[in-house]
């Protein structure tokens, strides 16, 4: 230990450490300090087992196939980077409470992902998670998982005209609220152009709810003209650049705000808006590097963060109890045309580029080089501690970071 400190304090005339005075407060700091520095090193190098987790809900032998819980994820795309996030974290779920997984993905075709559910179901997952392309082609993916006993979580996106067992995402038509909210705030007039996603998908039609649930106000006031109305087909950011580019011709470039969809669409806004864009409220959804990149740099005004690993692990825990024959906890209820279905909805938030830093880059879902590469350095936040410890244990954490390079050599 005193090795230690030595290496961390080397005598000067100025460290109050190597005085007569600054050595007694250096003692009480170590025995106020020791129980906690020692616990935490131990746990940093490995020296001390984690607990075992004993929550009822994870993984036993299957009760219905004597083994592990057997998942089908069936995925509709990988094209957008937070599908990616998606598979990822739900791998990763499964592995960790003890499932198996198969992932299969679509793009963007309903027979191969219809084709791709039916291999699993005769491979014999004991549950489907599945992200649908088209919600109403998708309910024959539950009735025929019905057909054998194996129920169907609707992932993100609703699966409509069907029995589906649970529904778990984010609050779509809330999100749709937040981008037109965050339009008329900063554009209370002007000209609008609204931008929706694929009309197969059911999220694209609760979004524009959201979104003219907010602007219909202001439309009927005559303080909101709506220049264009339409929706990406298959979210592509191609079509929305099509779309802006038409509603600039018809209008000069008078435009005050874009409400597009995802960050997708955002970005073909932008493309068509130029150095327009600048002076454009355009909004987003899903917090894309480019996008983030795009509103620090002040290209694009907001973006809708949807954390996706509660998402994703709240999919794997009730799939696994889905399976055993458990009853998931499903505080909401969203009608999909057939039933009202037992819902798990988390909470969105919005993000531009004055709490990035706060969000994103806090929670570890980007990197602050990254998000910043395009911004001169100088202009960068100050780093986001990932955790803010308590000023009295400023101390403890201080020490465990600059520990680090030695732990290993101590303790062995």
């Amino acid at each position: 230990m005193l090795y230690l400190f030595a290496r961390l304090f080397p005598a000067t005339e100025t460290n109050p450490l190597h005085t007569e005075e600054g050595t007694t407060n250096f003692m009480r700091l170590l025995k106020k300090f020791s129980i906690p520095f020692v616990a935490a090193t131990l746990l940093i190098t490995g020296c001390v087992s984690p607990p075992q987790n004993t929550n009822e809900s994870q993984p036993r032998n299957n009760s219905g196939s004597g083994g592990k819980v057997r998942i089908g994820f069936s995925m509709d795309t990988l094209k957008e980077e937070r599908w990616q996030r998606d598979k990822e974290l739900v791998e990763a779920r499964a592995k960790e409470l003890g499932a198996e997984i198969d992932v299969q993905v679509a793009n963007g075709d309903d027979a191969r992902q219809l084709s791709q559910c039916d291999s699993m179901l005769t491979r014999g997952v004991d549950v489907l998670i599945v992200a649908p392309h088209n919600g109403k082609v998708a309910a024959r993916i539950v009735e025929k998982a019905h057909q054998q006993g194996v129920p169907v979580i609707s992932y993100d996106r609703l699966i409509t005209d069907s029995d589906v067992d649970l529904y778990v995402s984010h609050q779509v038509e809330k999100i749709g609220e937040m981008q037109a909210q965050y339009a008329l705030e900063r554009a209370p007039r002007g000209n609008y152009v609204l931008i929706g996603g694929s009309q197969t998908d059911n999220n694209a039609i609760l979004l524009r709810n959201g979104q003219m649930k907010v602007l219909q106000p202001a439309i009927d006031r005559g303080d909101v003209k709506v220049i264009s109305n339409q929706y990406a087909r298959e979210w592509l950011a191609s079509e929305a650049l099509r779309i802006t580019e038409d509603a600039m011709t018809r209008t000069g470039g008078d435009i005050q705000a874009v409400v597009a969809s995802n960050d997708g669409t955002a970005g073909g806004a932008i493309q068509a808006l130029g150095d327009r864009a600048k002076n454009v409220i355009v909004t987003g959804q899903d917090a894309q590097l480019d996008a983030v990149q795009r509103i620090v740099e002040g290209r694009q005004s907001m973006t809708i963060y949807k954390p996706i690993r509660p998402l994703a692990h709240s999919a794997v825990d009730n799939a696994i109890k889905l399976a055993r024959g458990e009853k998931p906890e499903a505080a909401d209820r969203i009608n999909n045309g057939k039933i009202e279905v037992p819902s798990v909805l988390h909470e969105p938030i919005a993000v531009d580029k004055n709490n990035v830093a706060q969000t994103l880059i806090k929670d570890g879902y980007h990197k602050m080089e990254d998000v910043y590469r395009n911004v001169p350095r100088e202009q960068w936040p100050q780093a986001v501690r990932l955790r803010t410890p308590g000023t009295e244990n400023n101390f403890v954490f201080t020490l465990l970071a600059a520990l680090l390079p030695y732990d290993r050599a101590l303790l062995f």
